[in-house]
């Protein structure tokens, strides 16, 4: 055990203090780190995006200038809508806590979902597309291990973000900063060896309009235009990641998570826009096997006479930054599900945090889902691409869908709301033409899969949420049978009668804020045991969780006060009959640990003590409800038989 523990701490790093302030001000991001976290999805998606959208004009490529345009305009646009989102939910879970409270629980799960299917594809997407760029600059017969590569890179971020975001980011700096430098240079390279043309960019393109509209209608120039700049639309994947994770940036958060989307908006802007004109000004042509990023950036360093060398460092490091957009898939995934979890939606085992203050359980199922559908998809990124690239523009669509509702409500109160109110709805209708565009183009050939795979996802949603649902329904009507003896007393100026000998026989009683379920349990004792316990003690432990790690009262004290009326409560009613009591409360982010660490102290404090605790019986009890309730009493009794500390287990059948 101590070996397995050891080599735990070496691969994914110590535990971390929850309850310190130091250790939450050192993981958090400050804007550069959290650009390069939560940016690198958006950045990543200039290497395919781009491409997709430019060779959708066919023939027609001369008013690509105008696909450039509205390229950096959409990133801008939706970059300033979400920053709507950062302000209004500062504690995090963008798309889905905006459509779940602007738009009701229905639309926050729907979004979730696709949200959490995006982030998996994102994933897979990224790291088959990175890995393709790097076999393209190796011999043919390594492509027979390509599978097993992707499996290894997938791997290698599991355990990066199992240490920890701040820790993931770190290490992939080198290799998002390399793509910026390169890029940034072959772009303006690019263009300054080329600028001469650049004053017949737009004559051309006005020219090409006008023989459009004459042979086939302005319409369906339009239209045209509109198919290949809703191709294009994987460009603005991964905005939404900010606002997805606020509650990890660094204070103040709504101005970090401003600074953080301008950089992002900038830098793909002017990325994926540079690269259009690219195109324009070096006249790209598809080559068979090579991507239209390839082509372009080959013809550049010939003509400038630079080595072709340079060509696969850049490729690298193109290919190295879709591995850190795959990351982002990592950081995000985990989050939302995370909330969703927080709300009942997904099993509560998604909001719990490691030892390294990561929601693990997300982190564990991105990257098993990820490798799961790059197997089915044998690492096809044209296959990925059409699965994923519904999902994210859904999420977009109900997320400004939601602000416009939120801005006309408070239309009176807001001097400000019709500037939002315009920026929301403008933003509304471009991401919803290019969902519907997409769906419509895309469905046969996979994109009905992705609406499968969401359906189910939804579907299995709220299946968790009514089981939690009904549970909740019959704890609150044992909590009732009980209320009335909690409603006489007076919690401040009642006496809470002391234990005075603890060598007496001492009942211990892990108990929670469902006082039905607790008097259940001290109830069976007094009838099973009349008279042979004279002392009661009361043992809580509260579990530091993704939403209560977010929340800065947790640093003020107010989680340990809560606690603390949690034992008081069941003291005050002890007082009531008589019965002499004592408390023990505690919180971390294994809410198990906590409770052996304080049932050993009560060992050594109440030398002759047995321990008892409730547990849920279900009538029709199966996998499902195994899955969905963690089995703590079982775990504990387990774990105190070990140390020789007897513990009785007593049912609630509900």
């Amino acid at each position: 055990m101590r070996f397995l523990k050891l080599l735990k701490n070496i691969i994914i790093g110590k535990p971390l203090n929850a309850a310190s302030p130091k250790v939450k001000e050192h993981i958090a991001l400050i804007a550069v780190i959290a650009w390069i976290g939560l940016g690198a999805d958006g950045l990543s998606s200039s290497a395919y995006g781009p491409e997709e959208a430019y060779l959708a004009l066919g023939h027609h490529t001369s008013i690509a200038i105008y696909l450039a345009f509205a390229t950096a305009f959409t990133v801008f646009l939706i970059s300033f809508a979400y920053n709507q989102v950062i302000e209004l939910f500062p504690s995090g879970g963008g798309g889905y806590k905006v459509a779940t409270h602007l738009l009701g629980p229905k639309a926050g799960v729907i979004s979730g979902s696709a949200l959490i299917i995006d982030y998996i594809l994102t994933i897979a997407v990224s790291v088959a597309s990175g890995v393709d760029a790097v076999f393209s600059l190796l011999p043919v017969w390594w492509l027979a291990y390509k599978i097993e590569f992707e499996i290894l890179i997938i791997v290698l971020l599991i355990i990066l973000n199992l240490r920890g975001m701040k820790e993931s980011i770190r290490i992939l700096i080198p290799l998002f900063m390399g793509f910026l430098v390169t890029h940034l240079v072959i772009i303006i390279g690019g263009i300054f060896f080329h600028v001469n043309h650049l004053v017949d960019i737009l004559p051309n393109a006005a020219h090409e309009v006008h023989v459009m509209s004459s042979s086939v209608g302005l319409v369906a120039t339009i239209a045209i235009f509109l198919k290949a700049y809703s191709l294009g639309g994987g460009t603005y994947t991964g905005l939404e990641a900010v606002s997805n994770n606020v509650n990890m940036l660094a204070e103040p958060r709504v101005r970090t998570g401003k600074f953080t989307m301008m950089y992002m908006a900038i830098s793909l802007s002017f990325t994926a826009g540079g690269i259009i004109i690219l195109y324009l000004l070096w006249h790209a042509e598809p080559v068979f096997g090579q991507t239209l990023n390839a082509v372009v950036f080959n013809s550049i360093l010939a003509e400038t006479g630079f080595s072709h060398h340079w060509l696969a460092i850049i490729l690298f490091f193109e290919a190295a930054l879709l591995f850190v957009g795959a990351n982002t898939g990592f950081l995000g995934c985990p989050a939302v599900m995370a909330n969703m979890a927080v709300d009942k939606w997904l099993p509560r085992q998604f909001r719990e945090l490691s030892g390294r203050l990561v929601t693990q359980n997300g982190v564990l199922i991105s990257g098993i889902a990820a490798i799961i559908i790059l197997l089915w998809a044998r690492g096809r990124v044209s296959t990925l691409v059409v699965l994923y690239s519904i999902n994210v523009f859904l999420t977009f669509s109900l997320s400004l869908l939601g602000l416009c509702v939120y801005w006309i409500k408070v239309r009176k109160d807001n001097k400000i709301w019709l500037r939002k109110f315009i920026i929301a709805v403008i933003g509304f209708a471009v991401c919803a033409s290019i969902l519907v565009v997409t769906t419509i183009e895309k469905f046969t050939e996979g994109g009905w899969l992705t609406v499968v795979i969401t359906a189910v996802t939804i579907g299995f949603c709220f299946m968790v949420r009514e089981h939690y649902r009904k549970v909740g329904v019959k704890l609150k009507d044992a909590d009732h049978l009980f209320a009335a003896h909690f409603d006489s007393i007076n919690s401040e100026s009642a006496e809470l009668l002391p234990i005075i000998d603890n060598e007496q026989k001492t009942a211990v009683f892990f108990v929670t804020k469902h006082y039905g379920a607790g008097l259940h349990t001290l109830l069976w004792v007094q009838r099973m045991f009349p008279d042979v316990f004279k002392n009661f003690v009361f043992v809580t432990s509260g579990e530091i969780d993704s939403e209560v790690f977010s929340n800065e009262e947790v640093f003020k004290k107010k989680y340990r006060q809560d606690l603390n009326h949690i034992i008081e409560d069941y003291r005050y009613f002890c007082t009531q009959h008589g019965l002499p009591s004592a408390g023990y409360f505690s919180y971390g982010v294994n809410g198990v640990e906590e409770l052996i660490k304080l049932s050993e102290q009560i060992q050594v404090d109440y030398s002759d003590c047995v321990f008892f605790g409730g547990k849920l019986v279900f009538v029709d009890e199966n996998w499902w409800t195994r899955m969905l309730h963690n089995n703590t009493v079982n775990i504990m009794q387990r774990q105190l038989h070990l140390r020789g500390m007897q513990m009785v287990i007593l049912p609630m059948k509900i």
